[in-house]
């Protein structure tokens, strides 16, 4: 594959859509569209910009998960808390601000920072880090008016049951599979 060219076709205020260009394996065009968080001006740009971070957040013996209304599917789902970086800010203050605001706890200590990760690349550039927490203090609702979280900790008793009867973000479902196998 090899790309021809690239052309922003919408500009929104989060997310920005490109019409790339490609020449496929046969030699013929092919046509794809992806969304981007990040201005792309350049084929080098292609994700190579981290925009958030997912946190993965524990304590005591239970894991954090969010239900969390999403309006691309106009429903509630099990999520990770998540964000983006602000203009300037580290990942660890970004992970203080996002679980806070979406929480209302507190990072007791960061325990690994993944290195960045593609989050949809099948129709995004977009990277994310995967932080992992310890979380310390008690829930609150910290949110905007445009976000309806209910965040609360379960057991690996509650998460499997969870599993097999709720909707759960790709990250999410996979984060909290894993903490059930966790001996």
């Amino acid at each position: 594959m090899k790309l021809e060219s690239i052309q922003k076709v919408h500009d929104g205020k989060y997310l920005k859509k490109y019409e790339l260009t490609y020449l496929n394996k046969a030699g013929r065009e092919k046509k794809y569209e992806i969304v981007s968080r990040k201005e792309i001006e350049h084929p080098d740009d292609l994700g190579q910009r981290v925009s958030g971070i997912s946190i993965i957040a524990y304590k005591e013996d239970k894991m954090l998960l969010l239900r969390e209304f999403r309006m691309a599917i106009n429903r509630e789902i099990y999520n990770l808390c998540a964000g983006m970086l602000e203009d300037g800010e580290s990942i660890e203050e970004c992970v203080r601000r996002e679980l806070y605001e979406e929480t209302g706890l507190s990072v007791k200590r960061i325990i690994d920072i993944l290195p960045p990760a593609f989050s949809a690349v099948g129709f995004s550039d977009v990277q994310t880090h995967i932080v992992f927490v310890e979380a310390e203090g008690n829930i609150g609702d910290h949110t905007s008016d445009n976000e309806e979280i209910k965040a609360a900790f379960y057991t690996k008793e509650q998460i499997e049951t969870l599993l097999k009867t709720e909707e759960f973000s790709a990250r999410s479902q996979l984060a909290a599979y894993f903490f059930t196998k966790k001996h």
